[in-house]
């Protein structure tokens, strides 16, 4: 092969590299706000569903778990605040597991909600059973704890997924549980409340 085909072929590459990434810049530019329309939506219908007896669920302000940015928001019917929601994520086995968690004015979980994450298929993914979410509801945190053996006090541990058990409950949930007991004022003396629409980072 001479000079002058090593240099067609490798011209005809460096096109074809071009010509490829610029379409894959212009499908990505068409879809990332859908999928980010999606995602707003998916997050809308999952909020309403955590309070489905709030006329309004308000973003209050942002936080920050393992680096990634959060939400939290307060739950109104009429004039009176009924609860909190928050997003919060778990490290998992193989993922950052994104959660809303809804609470009580008293700071008891109400329901959880996964809105995303890349498990285990028929081990770690079992966190989205209504079984394993089911444990949490009327938990406050001090007992966001989860057990090997059978529990009603705590969270039971999902056979063979302890480390997706424990990213959902002692790091998603107990975590973003933890910041709106700082953030509106309840039970932790050693943490200053703030008020609503206040911000604030959560520790990993």
């Amino acid at each position: 092969m001479i000079d002058r085909d090593i240099i067609k072929i490798t011209l005809n590459l460096v096109i074809v590299y071009i010509i490829g990434g610029i379409i894959l810049a212009g499908v990505y530019a068409k879809t990332a706000p859908i999928i980010f329309r999606n995602n707003e939506n998916a997050k809308k219908e999952a909020l309403k569903a955590l309070m489905p007896e709030a006329d309004e669920i308000k973003k209050a302000g942002d936080w920050t778990i393992h680096e990634k940015q959060a939400e939290y928001y307060v739950a109104k019917k009429g004039n009176d605040v009924t609860g909190y929601v928050i997003q919060s994520f778990g490290k998992g086995y193989s993922s950052y597991i994104n959660t809303l968690i809804a609470v009580d004015k008293n700071f008891r979980v109400l329901k959880i909600s996964i809105l995303s994450h890349a498990e285990t298929p028929g081990l770690g993914d079992e966190i989205m059973s209504d079984t394993f979410q089911n444990e949490f509801k009327g938990k406050d945190h001090d007992h966001l704890k989860v057990l090997k053996t059978e529990t009603t006090e705590f969270v039971q541990a999902i056979s063979g997924a302890t480390i997706s058990s424990r990213a959902v409950t002692e790091d998603a949930v107990k975590n973003g549980v933890g910041e709106l007991m700082k953030i509106f004022g309840s039970g932790k003396p050693d943490e200053p409340a703030r008020t609503e629409g206040g911000s604030s980072h959560g520790t990993n």
